[in-house]
């Protein structure tokens, strides 16, 4: 199915027992402010993934590493996911933490998930406060290969040609001029700066600079690896690209945080 889906698409489908919905709100500094979003009002029948607890794991590169696969199957079952069903992950409207799940959804064998476009602003209906109770789902994880990179693997392509590095974080971020979280501030030289909060195209075809270079890349003869921070918001530059046909790009799941961390070389635009 495509990466991305409307809400009409999702609103024929609440009572489908094969859809499971996901709430995957978060805040970053604020750790429950994703569930209490979720308790307030979600779309009807949704469950909800914390991006610490169930789309992270404790340990690992980066200051989002990976859930360990066991984990996150544990947590897709609690969500209602099934092998032979197809998820639906929504957000804010960012689009960070739904992409988060469907590209671990992917990541762990299970290639029919999606992402709501527009997250909860763009759903016309009625929401649910509460919980909601969720029939156990049945996902077994089986890990792709080749999908994710690491540090090390990064080091060693750079300056070689055929391997384009996405940056996905704020300009600003990017160049140097401030960074708010990690130690250093810059980039991993030679990569270039697609943020990720504009990456999707608006679904009357308009775009921006940075829609129009995210379908240039998609259509690069190179391999394609994406980072961001914490290896969350690149995701959501995934997403796009796997909408524009690519679905073949590679995450840098420990990122900057991971990177910066380790005194590798660093690039600054200031």
């Amino acid at each position: 199915m495509r990466p991305l889906v409307e809400a009409d698409w999702v609103a024929t489908r609440l009572h489908d027992p094969r859809v499971a919905l996901v709430d995957c709100r978060f805040v970053l500094g604020d750790p429950d402010a994703g569930r209490r979003a979720y308790v307030g009002g979600h779309l009807p029948g949704a469950a909800f993934c914390d991006l610490e607890t169930d789309l992270s794991g404790p340990h690992g590169p980066g200051r989002h590493p990976l859930p360990a696969p066991e984990a996150f199957a544990r947590s897709a079952r609690r969500a209602g996911i099934r092998a032979d069903g197809i998820t639906i992950a929504y957000d804010d409207g960012s689009h960070a933490g739904a992409a988060r799940l469907w590209w671990l959804l992917r990541h762990m064998g299970q290639p029919r998930a999606a992402v709501l476009r527009g997250g909860l602003a763009a759903w016309p209906g009625p929401l649910r406060a509460g919980y909601e109770p969720i029939r156990q789902g049945d996902l077994r994880p089986r890990p792709a290969a080749g999908d994710v990179v690491t540090r090390g693997d990064v080091l060693a392509g750079l300056g070689q040609p055929g391997r384009v590095l996405i940056d996905a974080r704020a300009p600003e971020r990017y160049r140097g001029e401030r960074e708010p979280i990690d130690p250093v501030a810059g980039h991993i030289p030679g990569a270039v700066n697609v943020p990720f909060t504009a990456v999707l195209r608006p679904p009357d075809g308009g775009g921006s600079d940075a829609t129009r270079r995210l379908a240039e890349l998609a259509r690069a003869d190179a391999e394609l690896v994406a980072y961001c921070g914490s290896g969350v918001t690149a995701c959501v530059v995934l997403l796009a690209l796997a909408e524009a046909g690519r679905e073949d790009a590679q995450l840098y799941a420990g990122s900057w945080s991971d990177w910066s961390a380790h005194g590798l070389p660093v690039a600054r635009d200031v």
